[in-house]
């Protein structure tokens, strides 16, 4: 596999390096890991210049993220909610993502790159809030060059390992591919079934806007939380009249301010 890995690098040039890196940043659900290191191997080996293995991938990766950054300055929270409905965590991508940017700001550029899910929705994030543009490219730049530098490095400092490992792949054959298929389908299958149970739980304890309007008609006492994120917030602060709100990040230090002795509706982005 990695042999043919090679092969392809060498057929096509730094080109399809810099294709795969921008088909992945956008948010296609394949890895860039192997070429990187073909290609870093292929550079250890005198075949390609280290530094355009290095500058075309980067270059890819930067102008997907910058579309990205585009679509996110003008659609909004929109476009963040559907990258993560369509991943593997879409519960938590959301939430992680700014979490990140809340306590790490545009330095969360850098380190997004090395978290599946994060890489894709951080720059439309950085879009949402604001950012400018030259400070996003800047630390942007520093996570891919971060991200392709190290995986490169691993292939040019290990190259002679990854031709023996290629070797060994093939020697597996069809048997290694099969079981790497496997693996995947089995991952996935049980994230499914997972995110099935945390949807039914969902069901059993969720109130409809229109039931909580009949609510707040009918004069029934009751305490409303808002727990968006404070960046949800500031991008649309209106709330549900009479609603307390408390962002999600704070809530294990004020959860005393709950008034307790009151049936509690609870809700988020």
């Amino acid at each position: 596999m990695m042999d043919e890995t090679l092969r392809f690098i060498l057929r096509h040039g730094y080109t399809v390096l810099a294709v795969w890196v921008f088909v992945e940043q956008f948010g296609f659900p394949i890895s860039s890991i192997p070429l990187l290191l073909a290609g870093g191997a292929l550079a250890g080996s005198g075949n390609l210049n280290l530094a355009w293995v290095v500058i075309f991938p980067v270059a890819g990766s930067l102008l997907a993220d910058t579309l990205w950054f585009e679509i996110g300055r003008f659609k909004g929270s929109r476009v963040l909610n559907l990258l993560c409905r369509i991943s593997l965590e879409p519960d938590s991508c959301v939430r992680n993502t700014e979490n990140l940017f809340a306590r790490r700001g545009a330095k969360a550029l850098v380190v997004a790159k090395f978290v599946p899910g994060l890489s894709v929705a951080a720059p439309p994030l950085s879009g949402m809030l604001g950012m400018r543009i030259s400070r996003f490219l800047l630390f942007d730049g520093l996570g891919a060059i971060a991200y392709v530098g190290s995986f490169v490095a691993l292939g040019y400092v290990f190259s002679e390992q990854l031709e023996a490992m290629a070797q060994i792949a093939l020697g597996l054959g069809v048997g290694l591919l099969v079981l790497l298929l496997a693996s995947l389908v089995f991952y996935v299958a049980w994230k499914y079934v997972q995110r099935q149970r945390f949807l039914r739980t969902l069901r059993v304890n969720r109130i409809t806007a229109e039931e909580l309007k009949r609510k707040i008609d009918a004069g029934e006492e009751f305490s409303v939380v808002d727990l968006r994120h404070s960046m949800d917030f500031e991008a649309d602060p209106n709330t549900i009249p009479g609603a307390f709100y408390l962002p999600s990040e704070e809530l294990e230090q004020r959860y005393q301010e709950i008034p307790p002795d009151r049936e509690l509706i609870l809700y988020c982005t």
